[in-house]
């Protein structure tokens, strides 16, 4: 029945009429081709067959199962929709074909063919381009072909843009040229730049881009070129870790700004020229306070082309009049001068001990608070000088205080001595005692203490000397009993006070009795004037009485 239908189906081919269509279709995905029917005429097909040129792909009858006559790469990805359209998976740019769907339709007049052909074109975006036949170094002012970009496999292909440093590059005379090679029928975009270069153009990077209806953001990976060109000016760079320094190494360089840069120079050294070969420095060893001057570096074979730098030799010296050791009398003065030769202005600052003094050492009359260790620090820059002497003021010593005092439980003293002088002076004492403490012996100061137990007063001496003279300080010390003794004795007074003056009034008041008695032949008057005198005789004689009790 099958072969029967399709000698029918050839027999009609020739009667069929036929539209050629495009259809689109992307690159990997399914394509639907589809043969153009009403959906209510469908039921009237009694045969369908899709082909590409010659090649037979399928055919289906009616009410019967698809069978694929093809045999190449398409047995695997084509099928029959339930519209009769031919479905493609896995689209390629090979699969690019026209595609027919050939129908025998069955109707009340008849049998009657149907074709429908379709073009099938496939999308897809390009791969990421890439340069290639890149110039080996450009040179300033002369157009060289600086490489070509490649987009490979688009379809439809894609247009490429040259990117400077990520700016698109256009056409410009002289300067920037670029020839598109697109084959007809081709799937690959190439682009040739030329350029010419300029001295910005060192370091700048070049890259190309793709660009395409499916795709954005292909960019080529960048690249740099080497340029070349002539040295039309140089700098003299002094490299040092800080300003030029007596003493120190000073290093010149000459640098070029052409490409490649010149390998040798001449280096104009205090009137001398010097022919420096492989290297672009000079140093100067140890250098002074007079190599200070102007400094040059030139081109070889352009002695034309130079550079000049003007350096200044920092320096500082500090000397100080004094040794040391300094050894002066008090009272004495000290006589300090200090003398300073710099490039610049330089700062002093003085410190006695480690502690900063606000000026200059230089004293009128010593003491001894005055001895001790000077240093002196002058700065000017990153330079730094440093002088220093150790003072020692001597003399006689002098007691300056010499005092007593209770201990803390009250039953010895403690006397102090307290004195100046230098060299260190020595103590002693008149009386026998406990050394309680002896201070260290710092600016000519010296501090003695003993511990005693005087038995009764004492009168105690100092005593302190040195190579310069002696001092000695007395002083009276109160012994503890005899504070006692007197206590006792002031209380033993008081009584025998108040005893006296009471025998005193008891013998008025007898002689007073006595004389009363004789008299008693007055008046009554008198009597009475007597009674009221005697009553207050007696309460003086009881007041006395009390105060001799106390």
């Amino acid at each position: 029945m099958m072969h029967l239908l399709s000698l029918l189906f050839s027999a009609l081919l020739c009667q069929a009429s036929s539209a050629e269509k495009s259809i689109i279709g992307l690159y990997g995905g399914t394509v639907e081709i589809p043969c153009t029917f009403e959906a209510n005429k469908i039921k009237d097909v009694t045969l369908t067959k899709w082909k590409y040129e010659n090649v037979d792909l399928l055919v289906k009858s009616k009410d019967k199962e698809t069978v694929i006559l093809a045999t190449d790469e398409y047995k695997d990805r084509i099928s029959l929709a339930a519209n009769l359209s031919l479905l493609l998976t896995g689209a390629k740019l090979t699969d690019q074909h026209t595609f027919t769907c050939q129908a025998l339709i069955t109707t009340n007049f008849g049998p009657n063919i149907k074709d429908f052909s379709h073009a099938l074109i496939v999308h897809k975006a390009p791969e990421a381009p890439f340069i290639t036949e890149k110039a080996a170094e450009l040179e300033i002012g002369k157009l060289t072909k600086l490489g070509k970009c490649i987009a490979k496999n688009a379809n439809p292909p894609a247009k490429i843009v040259w990117l400077r440093n990520n700016k698109a590059l256009t056409n410009e005379e002289n300067r920037t040229v670029i020839m598109v090679n697109q084959t007809s029928g081709s799937l690959d975009t190439e682009s040739t730049l030329l350029y010419s270069a300029r001295k910005e153009d060192t370091g700048a990077q070049f890259s190309c881009r793709a660009e395409h209806s499916l795709a954005s953001g292909l960019v080529s990976p960048p690249e740099t070129f080497v340029i070349n060109y002539s040295t039309e000016k140089l700098v003299l760079e002094v490299i040092s870790n800080s300003p030029p320094v007596e003493g120190n190494d000073v290093t010149l360089k000459c640098v070029a700004d052409g490409n490649p840069r010149p390998t040798s120079f001449n280096f104009h050294i205090k009137g001398n020229v010097t022919k420096v070969e492989n290297s672009d420095n000079y140093t100067i060893a140890n250098i002074s306070r007079k190599d200070s001057g102007e400094y040059k570096c030139s081109l070889i074979d352009h002695p034309s082309i130079e550079a000049a730098k003007n350096i200044t030799v920092q320096y500082l010296d500090v000397k100080l009049n004094l040794d040391k050791t300094v050894i002066r009398h008090a009272g004495n003065s000290l006589n300090l001068n200090v003398s300073i030769d710099s490039s610049d202005t330089a700062t002093v600052s003085w410190t006695k001990g480690g502690v900063k003094i606000n000026k200059e050492p230089e004293i009128a009359k010593l003491a001894y608070s005055d001895a001790g260790l000077y240093e002196l620090e002058v700065t000017m820059g990153p330079l730094s000088r440093k002088a220093s002497f150790r003072l020692t003021v001597e003399g006689a010593p002098v007691i300056r205080k010499l005092d007593d005092q209770n201990d803390k439980d009250g039953h010895r003293k403690v006397l102090i001595c307290e004195a100046e002088g230098s060299p260190k002076p020595a103590v002693s004492w008149n009386i026998n005692g406990t050394l309680i403490d002896e201070k260290s012996f710092d600016n000519g100061t010296i501090k003695h203490k003993i511990s005693v137990m005087p038995s009764a007063n004492l009168s105690v001496a100092c005593t302190v000397s040195n190579s310069f003279g002696i001092d000695t300080r007395v002083i009276t010390v109160s012994s503890h009993s005899s504070d006692d003794d007197d206590k006792t004795k002031l209380v033993v007074g008081v009584v025998i006070g108040l005893l006296v003056a009471a025998l005193v009034i008891g013998m008025a008041y007898w002689m007073y009795m006595k004389k009363s008695k004789q008299g008693s032949w007055k008046t009554g008057e008198k009597e009475n004037g007597s009674s009221e005198e005697e009553k207050k005789l007696e309460e003086k004689m009881e007041e006395n009485s009390q105060k001799a009790d106390v």
